[in-house]
């Protein structure tokens, strides 16, 4: 399993908030049916089942071969403390058997008629991911409902993937120097929404999770009304439809979910955090409170991080990198979902780096683009990024899928997918520098230095030994 953070700057143009709605053929009044991602989109159909399951539909016959995207509304969002990371655990527990097919059944059969799979994990959605020819989608949907209405709780499977997540935890943070700091950074930068939880969870509630726990949260979370279906490729929309309405629409809904209300109140002031761990390197991560998916400057975010950080030619890497040389890399992450998150800064020093002589160039950095703006120079650059970037995802059916669902999901509605090129074009520079000046306040970020040390840290050592 892999899991995806849906964070980077190149991703946020397609993310927004609030949950989908049945749909109608009708295009939004922005969209025009002759612009290219139009028409072609122009067999997508859609429509919501009885129990609440939302099916969108992308007919292509080009290749005879299916992706199916299965977005459910359900992430360390949605956890507390005693059950962080259960959101993560289920993204493991789906493919360990239901009542029809047995533990490793629904590998080994999707593999033997030529099918593949995946899955990842957000604070704010998990999503299942299928490939397959399309002759074997009657198939498909009988594994993909056994599991969803009938999945296997067995003790000693769910002991073992408790140590298979933990292990994953070790590898990925307890043992990362960087995982670990921005576990840190997420954990001081929130001090009552639950974006505080990381997605892997604690490691005392994964060594605690009990059996009732498990089912209340998936008979809550796994309900047809809390998810999305995606299928693009070689497909009849009619005859999809009933298909889905034979396998799926047998599953009924549950009550909704109770709404996470808790929302972050203002940062007061500039925090601090020091991770002390065994390391060859010095690493600063600085992260600044932002703004959700569906807020209408996230085009222009998407814009303004690839200036500062896409490639060679950003201007922190050329200002950090190449004329300070007090850099190796510096990254930038937007992890924007259905409420206002973080803009992520991660600096990678050389061996011995100046922590404090970085953080203060980035420092003055984002002050310069905060009160000068970007050249258009810079603008038209990072809108070409963002628009070839855009056309690639459409490439595939596995692509098609994923926006659909994310404009679905995070937007309401698919039809955003259609006005995303519309939406780069209406950013400007004016723009650009406004928003830089509102999200890169002091008062507002957290600070996050590695200082490297000659042995772990008693904390670290023991997580890293259990």
């Amino acid at each position: 399993m892999f899991r995806q953070s849906l964070s980077w700057f190149a991703c946020v143009a397609l993310l927004g908030a609030s949950q989908a709605q049945a749909q109608a053929p009708k295009p939004p009044p922005s969209s025009k049916t002759s612009t290219p991602v139009a028409k072609l989109a122009a067999g997508i159909q859609a429509r919501t089942l009885k129990n609440g399951l939302t099916v969108i539909v992308w007919p292509d016959h080009d290749i005879p071969n299916v992706a199916f995207n299965n977005w459910f509304r359900v992430g360390s969002r949605n956890e507390r403390p005693g059950i962080t990371g259960l959101s993560h655990f289920f993204e493991h527990m789906m493919f360990n058997g239901a009542k029809k097919y047995g533990p490793g059944e629904f590998d080994r059969v999707m593999e033997a008629n030529g099918g593949a799979n995946n899955a990842f994990t957000s604070e704010d959605v998990t999503v299942y991911l299928d490939w397959f020819p399309s002759s074997a989608l009657p198939l498909i949907f009988d594994l993909e409902a056994d599991r969803l209405q009938s999945l296997a709780f067995d003790p000693k499977v769910i002991e073992s993937e408790r140590g298979v997540v933990y292990s994953e935890r070790r590898s990925g943070v307890d043992n990362d120097n960087s995982g670990a700091l921005m576990e840190q950074m997420q954990a001081t930068a929130f001090v009552a929404h639950p974006y505080q939880i990381p997605v892997i969870g604690w490691p005392s509630d994964i060594e605690s999770w009990r059996m009732e726990d498990l089912q209340r949260y998936y008979k809550t979370y796994y309900a047809p009304n809390n998810a999305t279906l995606v299928i693009a490729g070689d497909v009849e929309p009619a005859s999809l439809f009933a298909l889905v309405e034979r396998t799926l629409g047998a599953i009924p809904s549950q009550p909704a979910p109770e709404p996470v209300r808790t929302k972050e109140p203002e940062q007061q002031g500039e925090r601090r955090i020091t991770l002390k761990r065994m390391a060859q390197s010095p690493l600063l991560q600085v992260a600044y409170h932002s703004l959700a998916a569906n807020d209408p400057e996230a085009e222009t975010l998407e814009l303004l991080g690839l200036i500062l950080t896409d490639g060679d030619s950003s201007r922190l890497h050329r200002k950090l990198v190449e004329d300070a040389r007090v850099a190796i890399r510096v990254r930038g992450i937007f992890s924007g979902g259905f409420d206002p998150s973080l803009t992520w800064f991660m600096v990678d020093l050389p061996p011995g780096g100046d922590l404090p002589r970085a953080e203060a160039l980035l420092t003055e950095e984002l002050a310069r683009v905060a009160k000068d703006g970007v050249t258009d120079a810079e603008l038209r650059k990072a809108r070409n990024i963002a628009l070839a970037t855009f056309w690639r995802k459409l490439e595939t059916n596995d692509g098609r899928a994923r926006e659909l669902g994310a404009a679905a999901t995070f937007r309401g509605d698919w039809r955003a997918l259609l006005d995303a090129p519309t939406r780069y074009e209406k950013v400007t520079r004016d723009r650009v520098r406004t928003l830089a000046a509102r999200l890169f306040n002091s008062d507002h970020r957290t600070v996050g230095w590695l200082v490297p040390t000659a042995g772990p840290a008693t904390a670290a050592r023991k997580e890293a030994s259990r």
